[in-house]
C-alpha cells in the first residue's frame, strides 16, 4: 500500500518552532520533488516549500520565506520542515505531496491522493 505519513505537528506559542517529518511506505521519496502544503479552516490548500529530489534545489512560497526551511535526508527516505517564527497565520493542516513542478508561487501536485496531514496550532 502507497502511503505517506506526517508528523510533528503540535500547539505552539506564536514565535515558536516545531520541525515536521515526511516519510512514505510502499515506495520511496528519494525519486521525487516533494513539496508541503498546508490548508486553513475555510481556505483552498496553498503550497509553502518544496524541494527536489537531490535536495540541490528549493522553493518556498513568500508567506514563509525565511522563517521556514525544507530538507531531506535520502539516506532515510524522509522529507523535513523547520518552521521557525511561528505566526497564528501558520496555524493549519500540513500536508507533503510528491510535485512534479514548483516555483516560489506554483506547487502542482503528483497524483490526487493526500495523507491525513498533521496539524500546527499556533496560539497564545
Amino acid at each position: 500500500q502507497l502511503q505517506i505519513v506526517e508528523s510533528g505537528g503540535g500547539m505552539v506559542q506564536p514565535g515558536g518552532s516545531l520541525r515536521l517529518s515526511c516519510a512514505a511506505s510502499g515506495f520511496s521519496l528519494t525519486h521525487y520533488a516533494i513539496a508541503w502544503f498546508r490548508q486553513a479552516p475555510g481556505k483552498e490548500r496553498e503550497g509553502v516549500a518544496s524541494i527536489s529530489h537531490s535536495g540541490d534545489t528549493t522553493h518556498y512560497a513568500d508567506s514563509v520565506k525565511g522563517r521556514f526551511t525544507i530538507s531531506r535526508d535520502n539516506a532515510k527516505d524522509t522529507v523535513y520542515l523547520q518552521m521557525n517564527s511561528l505566526r497564528p497565520g501558520d496555524t493549519a493542516v500540513y500536508y507533503c505531496k510528491a510535485v512534479y513542478y514548483s516555483t516560489s508561487t506554483t506547487f502542482l501536485p503528483l497524483g490526487s491522493d493526500w495523507g491525513r496531514g498533521t496539524q500546527v496550532t499556533v496560539s497564545s
